[in-house]
């Protein structure tokens, strides 16, 4: 799995935004959000129990990353088509504000190292991307573990100070 201080891989990749089936579909890259912080959460597969868990939970709190100049960008190794599906057949979803990619080919998987040997979806992987491409944090989580959206936004305030930050520092503590 690539871990921090790697650069995240290139990729080019059909994401999914709330939105009519003529608006929904886009194609994003590396240079698609250039100059901010990314965060970057994968989930097994889509139509399940504990992904839109996970969705609600990090689009619940898009607003405070988007203050912190960062992107969500979520995925599976879906279809584009299949995310669409879900959230136009999930209510909790339909809105979800950040987009979807569909990594169909799994080369994006591949290339961070995430994808399950036996099941061959994406773990339950969480990257922060720094502005210029570089993985400040990755976590991976078994298949049947969801996540905690506020401990990733905790981690972006933590790197942004670029200072030490100790044991369960929240934004607005004094650092080291």
């Amino acid at each position: 799995m690539l871990s921090v201080g790697q650069n995240f891989p290139k990729f080019n990749l059909t994401a999914v935004k709330a939105g009519n089936k003529d608006t929904a579909f886009s194609k994003i890259d590396n240079g698609t959000y250039k100059g901010k912080w990314q965060v970057w959460f994968f989930w097994p597969k889509d139509f399940t129990f504990v992904c839109p868990t996970e969705i609600v939970g990090f689009g619940d709190l898009n607003k405070e990353f988007a203050d912190r100049d960062a992107q969500l960008i979520g995925g599976s190794t879906d279809t584009d088509f299949v995310h669409l599906a879900w959230r136009e057949n999930d209510e909790r979803l339909t809105n979800s504000p950040f987009p979807w990619v569909a990594d169909v080919k799994k080369d994006l998987s591949a290339a961070l190292g995430i994808l399950h040997e036996q099941e061959g979806v994406a773990l339950r992987a969480t990257f922060i991307v720094d502005p210029d491409g570089i993985i400040r944090y990755s976590q991976v989580n078994d298949l049947s573990v969801g996540r905690n959206p506020k401990e990733v936004l905790r981690v972006l305030d933590a790197l942004q100070t670029d200072e030490l930050c100790p044991c369960n520092w929240q934004q607005g503590q004094e650092t080291l």
